[in-house]
């Protein structure tokens, strides 16, 4: 076999290309709709490092929306984070779910120190212009 010019000496990249370092403090972000939850870590800057939605997990239809299906993200995403961080999270709720709950107990059963959790489900002040009555 022939070698390749400047294949001598190369030094295999990691996959990624990136160079993992410990994170200590974090922010977990929950969304729990009625169809789905998706659960997001990010460093203290808001900068990703890992997410897990029940869709990508394998789950589908309405059982996505499940408190099963919530504990088995946390899961996976604790999976995720084993060697880079963070233990210490702020945790972050939007939606009505029902995976809202179990995702928190989840949090602290893997493992997680919570240090606040803070609700941003957005709620209407006066919502949409009801329809004009029907003329018959």
């Amino acid at each position: 076999m022939a070698k390749t010019a400047g294949s001598e000496g190369a030094v295999p990249k990691s996959p990624t290309g990136k160079k993992s370092k410990r994170i200590e403090k974090g922010i977990i972000f929950i969304k729990a709709s009625y169809n789905n939850t998706l659960v997001s870590a990010t460093d203290s800057k808001g900068n990703i490092i890992a997410w897990v939605s029940s869709g990508s997990m394998g789950f589908s239809g309405p059982k996505k929306a499940t408190p099963f299906a919530s504990s088995k993200v946390i899961a996976t995403l604790g999976e995720k984070l084993k060697n880079t961080g963070p233990i210490d999270v702020d945790v972050v709720v939007r939606g009505v779910g029902g995976g809202r709950d179990s995702a928190l107990r989840s949090l602290l059963n893997h493992g997680f120190n919570i240090l606040s959790i803070k609700d941003v489900t957005p709620i209407p002040h006066n919502g949409p212009k009801p329809p004009k009555p029907r003329r018959v």
